[in-house]
């Protein structure tokens, strides 16, 4: 009776965190009457991995270039998920739209689930800390709630202290399939330990030595632990076993990583308690004024005496915060603390991933876009999740009153995954569209012969005036690369948020692109277009240069009530 119990609360939870994880995803990119609905960073996150997908699987010979960047080659990135995704494509005609916002997101929810639930009775041989640790996994958020409920009588707060909850996993699915990898990994690291079988080290070797392809933050983490554990063990046990499997991980990431990046200087910079200060200071997170006045003023004055325990205490409010419920894991770590000499690999890799995971962010922030480097806390909270469950699965085990005790459990942490479905998800209208003119637009384009397309620079002035009429088109959303993910041709500037994080001199191109259109300088404008090997213009009406069609040298080869594409003419006939 017992396990059939068990076995239906594990369907029943994986069943329930699958569906509330697919819900961020599943609903966009589908066609409603105004077109392409987008939900939530659906409209920039996910129209960019559309960019690179598509771009990756056009078997073209210059597959590693920038597509929304053209004539420059890919850097700063890991391209291991959207190569994945564009094999996928490839191999089974499934359109990547599709396979992006539908497909693969529950297969993700669903192998994290499981991986997650195999870990942790691989790890304890609990089935009750392992049901636990997956509730935590699919439902932990922060205590975001709690304040907004206070302030302004509404469940809300995701991210009050800067990091995401985990029903907003999937919206990052880079972040979503390296967690796959790590908890592979992570179950090879148990059974090695356990059965001092070597196929299981190889495959945490293999494991965590490609995870950094995925996503960049998990394989320095990853790496980071695993290190951490080879050099303890060798100071404690004399066992150089790890040791030597952290410096095969990290030659296999250094390859990979050089074979499909390209990077160019640093992109993180130091500044901290960046993190600490912004979430006092800013009315969309915790927002604490007075407090962050004090804060500053005593860093300016040198006054470390109250500065110390001020960032102290910050950082408590952003630790235990974002943690919400999922806090009940310290009793394990002082557990752990107060039996450091008895520490196991598990227990000791998963601590380095979490606290490196904390504090990294804590003083480095990333080039462009410096809120990025919250990422590395996403995976202290994921694992602290995987550790709330066994705390919780422990102390329910042995209470009386277990139901009572695990209800009141569950009804504290679930108000910020409600929150976020309810006002961010589930409404029928998106902020974000493409209209079904701008697809009938872009399906003609993406038929073109491949070349590299011009749009209008993106205008946030008359985007912060559109934020009232929802659902805005994307070229009044933010700038994204959906012209290249939707047309899958080549494109000279779009999506200026991702060329700021991947450090590319976007802001000249832009002001060059901007001259041009005011340029009324014949053979200056035919001169740009030429140079820069430009085949397609693309424009949403009313958008156009200050020189006519004949003027500039092009010939409109569609048109709609919403779109113009114009393809360069040279010496009046068309570019072949």
């Amino acid at each position: 009776m017992r396990l059939l119990k068990d076995k239906f609360l594990f369907l029943l939870i994986l069943l329930l965190g699958t569906i509330s994880w697919s819900l961020t995803m599943v609903k966009s990119g589908w066609i409603y009457s105004y077109g392409a609905g987008f939900w939530g960073p659906n409209g920039h996150d996910g129209i960019w991995h559309l960019a690179l997908i598509n771009h990756l699987a056009a078997n073209n010979l210059n597959f590693l270039d920038m597509p929304v960047f053209s004539g420059e080659a890919f850097k700063n990135y890991h391209l291991g998920f959207d190569l994945f995704v564009a094999f996928l494509h490839q191999i089974s005609g499934i359109p990547t739209l599709n396979l992006y916002f539908q497909i693969l997101p529950p297969i993700f929810a669903l192998l994290i689930g499981w991986l997650s639930y195999k870990l942790v009775l691989d790890f304890t041989n609990s089935k009750v800390q392992a049901l636990w640790s997956l509730f935590f996994v699919y439902f932990g958020g922060s205590f975001g709630w709690i304040v907004t409920l206070l302030r302004d009588g509404m469940v809300g707060g995701e991210s009050m202290f800067w990091a995401q909850s985990s029903v907003s996993t999937l919206l990052n699915p880079p972040f979503a399939a390296s967690l796959i990898v790590l908890l592979a990994g992570i179950i090879a690291l148990v059974r090695f330990d356990k059965t001092k079988n070597w196929k299981y080290l190889l495959g945490v070797v293999l494991f965590f030595g490609l995870v950094i392809e995925i996503k960049v933050y998990a394989g320095i983490l990853a790496l980071g632990g695993l290190g951490f554990l080879g050099v303890l063990r060798v100071i404690r046990d004399k066992n150089f076993t790890y040791l030597i499997a952290s410096v095969a991980s990290g030659a296999i990431s250094f390859v990979v990583f050089k074979l499909f990046t390209r990077t160019e200087g640093s992109l993180l910079v130091y500044q901290p308690f960046w993190f600490l200060e912004t979430m006092m200071a800013l009315s969309d997170r915790f927002g604490w004024q007075r407090y962050f006045d004090a804060m500053m003023a005593y860093k300016s004055g040198g006054n470390f005496v109250k500065a110390i325990p001020a960032y102290a205490i910050a950082f408590a409010i952003f630790w235990f915060g974002n943690l919400g419920t999922r806090g009940i894991k310290e009793i394990l770590v002082f557990r752990w603390i107060r039996d450091w000499k008895g520490f196991g690999v598990v227990e000791t890799f998963l601590a380095s991933v979490i606290v490196g995971g904390a504090l990294i962010p804590m003083f480095f922030l990333q080039k462009g876009t410096p809120w990025n480097t919250i990422q590395f806390t996403y995976y202290s909270l994921f694992f602290s999740s995987i550790l709330a469950g066994i705390v919780a699965g422990q102390w329910l085990e042995k209470n009386k009153n277990r139901v009572v005790w695990g209800t009141i459990l569950v009804l504290l942490t679930v108000p910020t995954s409600f929150s976020t479905l309810w006002y961010h998800y589930l409404p029928a209208r998106p902020p974000a569209k493409i209209s079904t003119a701008e697809l009938e637009a872009l399906k003609f384009l993406k038929s073109q012969p491949k070349g590299v397309v011009l749009t209008y620079p993106f205008d946030r002035t008359a985007a912060e005036k559109a934020i009232a009429n929802p659902p805005r088109p994307l070229y009044l959303y933010e700038s994204t690369a959906y012209v290249a993910a939707f047309s899958a041709q080549p494109v000279y500037l779009e999506d200026e948020v991702n060329m700021d994080i991947t450090d590319y001199n976007w802001k000249e191109r832009r002001k060059k692109v901007l001259d041009w259109l005011g340029n009324l300088n014949q053979d200056e404008v035919k001169g740009f277009l030429e140079k820069n090997d430009i085949r397609y213009i693309y424009w949403v009406k009313p958008q156009r240069a200050t020189l006519g069609e004949t003027q500039i040298g092009i010939l409109r080869i569609f048109e709609n009530s919403e779109v113009d594409i114009y393809k360069i003419n040279k010496s009046g006939l068309l570019a072949k």
